[in-house]
């Protein structure tokens, strides 16, 4: 969220210090992110300490900080786990909001640096670590399950028909509808052949492993020691490991956007592993398909502020760059395979 919600500070400093026992000196709103129902800040403590303080408005899914927590617990280093209230919660209530509190670790996000070697490889030994993990029972009954949904197919198709019929007034819209229309034709192939995939993909035997599911540069966090840390846990999901995969190599942004150099790094620290072609296909047309359309939604949206659906603008257009994931998608989808 890139606006600071109409919210009091007063109430998130008195939710600190009566829920986790921090008395916070100071508290910054970080226009940071595309999650326009989350906002985050910045808090210190009257001893200087930090920390990362993260309101979740609506539909609140406990899995996203259960899941750091216990994979944490298991020696994987490579997250940052929410800490724990008074009364040991990994979140406390305000208001309409749910308040998740982390360390504030200081460094920058895989889209503002070039990934080193060795990170790539320490980036690929940990998402191995995450794919081989066993969940307990009573995490993993909470965590989607892939079964290759229409929803975002669909949504495409209905933005595509509204472009088609509507004129607009507003400036952002009218260049979004100029950006797209020339790309219709592609969009909605695109479209039909991740369909075509899904029901391929759904009909036969896969073996499901435990996914963070949205690993784009952006969730990939560079420490000042160097160390590649995942975090944003609030989309995991039980699905084929190119579910993940397809992220590498796969036109997300990671510098210096070389899709054979990302892989050959990756899988340096990942280690060798048959990758589905047919798998990896689906998902980054399905992972264009929706970026595209939740940056459009945004865009034609009646209540975000402007700066949000500029932003959003901004997103959709570099989605359509040289060696973007649609692009990506038609080259695994050249494979020897037929549906």
């Amino acid at each position: 969220m890139l606006a600071k919600p109409d919210f009091p500070d007063e109430k998130i400093v008195s939710c600190l210090r009566t829920e986790y026992g921090i008395p916070v000196a100071q508290l910054t709103f970080l226009p940071l992110g595309g999650d326009l129902s989350t906002a985050v800040y910045r808090a210190v403590a009257e001893d200087n300490t930090p920390y990362f303080c993260k309101l979740k408005r609506g539909d609140f899914d406990e899995t996203s900080v259960a899941l750091p927590k216990f994979l944490s617990e298991q020696g994987i280093t490579h997250i940052i786990p929410p800490l724990v209230t008074r009364t040991g919660q990994l979140w406390a209530i305000l208001d309409e909001f749910h308040l998740i509190l982390y360390p504030f670790v200081e460094g920058t996000n895989g889209y503002e640096v070039e990934l080193t070697a060795s990170q790539w490889a320490d980036f690929g030994a940990a998402l191995k670590r995450i794919h081989a993990t066993a969940v307990p029972p009573t995490i993993r009954q909470n965590i989607q399950q892939e079964c290759f949904s229409p929803e975002w197919r669909e949504r495409c198709r209905a933005l595509i028909r509204r472009l088609d019929e509507a004129a607009f007034d507003d400036p952002i819209m009218r260049d979004m509808a100029s950006f797209l229309q020339p790309k219709r034709k592609m969009i909605l192939q695109a479209v039909e052949r991740a369909e075509q995939l899904a029901a391929a993909l759904a009909a036969r035997p896969m073996e499901f492993v435990l996914c963070h599911s949205d690993i784009h540069p952006g969730n990939l966090f560079i420490d000042p020691a160097g160390t590649p840390l995942i975090v944003d846990w609030d989309y995991p999901m039980l699905a084929p490991k190119e579910r993940d995969l397809m992220f590498i190599g796969g036109g997300q942004g990671f510098k210096p956007y070389i899709a054979e150099q990302e892989e050959r790094l990756f899988y340096g620290g990942y280690g060798q592993v048959s990758v589905d072609a047919m798998a990896l296909a689906y998902y980054r047309y399905e992972r264009g398909i929706t970026d595209m359309t939740v940056e459009s939604e945004r865009i034609l949206s009646d209540t975000l502020a402007r700066p949000d659906r500029a932003q959003a603008l901004e997103y959709l257009e570099f989605y359509f760059l040289p060696g973007c994931t649609l692009e990506r998608a038609a080259v695994n989808d050249r494979g020897n395979y037929h549906v």
